[in-house]
């Protein structure tokens, strides 16, 4: 069967890899994350990351404590590589060719973020992972997503969540709330969904980037949706 998609950028937050925890990094979730991207690439996908940091920090969070608001986002890039880390070693231990990318240089242990370089890894079948955000304080990692994904060409940007979809409503306290199976980007702005914030999704509408928000905890969801099957949210239009 051909794939529906054939470049993809994944988006997870970094409070998915907590699990039942309430701080940190679970090894069961960033191993189910790991095996996820794993059946993407042996489909022939090529598949670019990014991941949140609010699992560790959160910049927004920063000022509530003293720190400043640009070295509180700062701090927030930096929980981002070591999850990008984090990442990159259950991929590797699974047999995962991949390349971690830091937009604030850090020549230890990631690449700098140059496009041509990113690109070349995902032809040849490396998993990128981009982090430290876009390297610039006040933009958020859906910022950084949306930016990426429109820089490597990518088809879709698949936003990986803890809910099936997008709602009416928050569906964990409304339980009226309706699910949209497609839903356009004007109405998405006009019903004040959080899809993404602001930034990042007129990013995606400037550029008809389409986004699909799903379950990211479903079994094999990832190859379901690149097969073409209809799992979660289509934003488009």
């Amino acid at each position: 069967m051909a794939l529906k998609f054939k470049r993809v950028l994944l988006k997870l937050s970094g409070e998915s890899l907590m699990g039942d925890q309430s701080f940190g990094i679970s090894a069961e979730m960033v191993h189910h994350y790991a095996a996820e991207i794993k059946g993407l690439v042996d489909l022939g996908v090529q598949v670019a990351v990014v991941i949140g940091g609010g699992n560790i920090f959160r910049g927004l969070q920063a000022e509530a404590s003293g720190i400043e608001r640009v070295q509180g986002d700062y701090m927030g890039m930096l929980a981002t590589v070591i999850n990008g880390m984090a990442l990159q070693s259950s991929l590797e231990g699974l047999g995962v060719y991949t390349r971690l990318i830091s937009a604030i240089e850090m020549k230890q242990i990631a690449e700098p973020y140059i496009r041509r370089r990113a690109i070349r890894h995902l032809e040849k079948g490396r998993v990128v992972l981009f982090s430290a955000g876009t390297g610039s304080p006040y933009f958020t990692t859906d910022s950084a997503a949306a930016l990426r994904a429109n820089e490597i060409n990518a088809d879709v940007i698949l936003k990986g969540t803890r809910v099936d979809g997008v709602y009416s409503a928050d569906p964990e306290k409304d339980p009226t709330a309706v699910k949209f199976d497609h839903i356009s980007f004007a109405k998405v702005i006009s019903m004040g969904l959080g899809v993404m914030d602001m930034t990042a999704f007129t990013l995606c509408q400037e550029n008809n980037l389409p986004i699909i928000v799903f379950d990211i905890n479903g079994h094999d969801n990832l190859k379901r949706i690149v097969n073409g099957e209809r799992i979660g949210t289509l934003v488009e239009g």
